[in-house]
């Protein structure tokens, strides 16, 4: 073996000798990666290192991205096969979810409310999925009534994403003063801009420009500290809050 190689090697088990006293792992690994390199990395890597790895939420994420790439169906037909054989509210909640996000609302529609029966009636899960769906297909007053009817049966959930959409919704059929106070409530929790510019948009429509310029410079400063990971989740918020501050 070139020395190269040799070093390589060399390199690998001094790392993952350190990994294995880092970690507080059992120390007869150390004997099986000094005395057995190839046999005892490759165990090391299967027994120690894969299970971690596949545990990690990234990694996860990655392999169920690979997975969609090459069986783009394959989650929509085991949701559907679960639906079929478990009669269940987190089947019904699985498809649908799935059918919304490829686009099919129509079916996602359906499935919602097949679930709705019984004990289930005012599921709050399966009304917000149903809420989603109906507002994708421009039905705002049918989302409104299933949140409103979510919110009436089911007066503990919170969800932030289903409160932004009652304000959406309310926004959108032309009832203001009520979206403004739905959107001064969800802002107030709502993981991200996207609900304080949404209310400083609605402020400004109002006329309240105060309001919403205030509004707006506390987005600008909050991207200003933000993690680099979190501007570019929120860039598009970030930007919007730029743009819309009146001079």
């Amino acid at each position: 073996m070139p020395f190269a190689g040799l070093s390589i090697v060399f390199l690998l088990q001094i790392a993952l000798v350190v990994h294995v006293l880092r970690t507080g792992r059992n120390t007869m690994w150390i004997w099986a990666l000094l005395l057995l390199p190839a046999v005892g990395t490759v165990a090391y890597f299967i027994v120690e290192l894969l299970p971690e790895l596949m545990g990690s939420r990234g990694v996860r994420q990655g392999l169920r991205g690979l997975q969609r790439v090459a069986d783009p169906n394959r989650d929509l037909r085991a949701a559907t096969v679960g639906a079929a054989v478990t009669d269940t509210v987190a089947s019904k909640l699985r498809l649908g979810e799935e059918q919304t996000r490829r686009g099919n609302h129509a079916a996602a529609i359906e499935t919602f409310r097949s679930g709705l029966k019984g004990l289930y009636e005012f599921d709050p899960t399966l009304l917000q999925g149903l809420a989603i769906a109906q507002h994708a297909t421009g039905d705002a007053a049918g989302a409104r009534l299933s949140l409103e009817a979510l919110r009436s049966h089911n007066p503990e959930f919170r969800s932030p994403d289903a409160h932004l959409l009652l304000a959406r919704t309310l926004e959108e059929l032309g009832d203001l003063p009520a979206a403004e106070r739905e959107y001064r409530a969800v802002a107030a929790y709502f993981p991200g801009a996207q609900a304080k510019v949404r209310h400083a948009q609605l402020l400004k429509q109002l006329g309240r420009l105060a309001d919403a310029n205030q509004i707006f410079d506390e987005v600008k400063r909050s991207a200003a500290i933000a993690p680099a990971h979190v501007r570019r989740s929120q860039g598009e918020w970030y930007r919007i809050a730029e743009r819309e501050r009146s001079p």
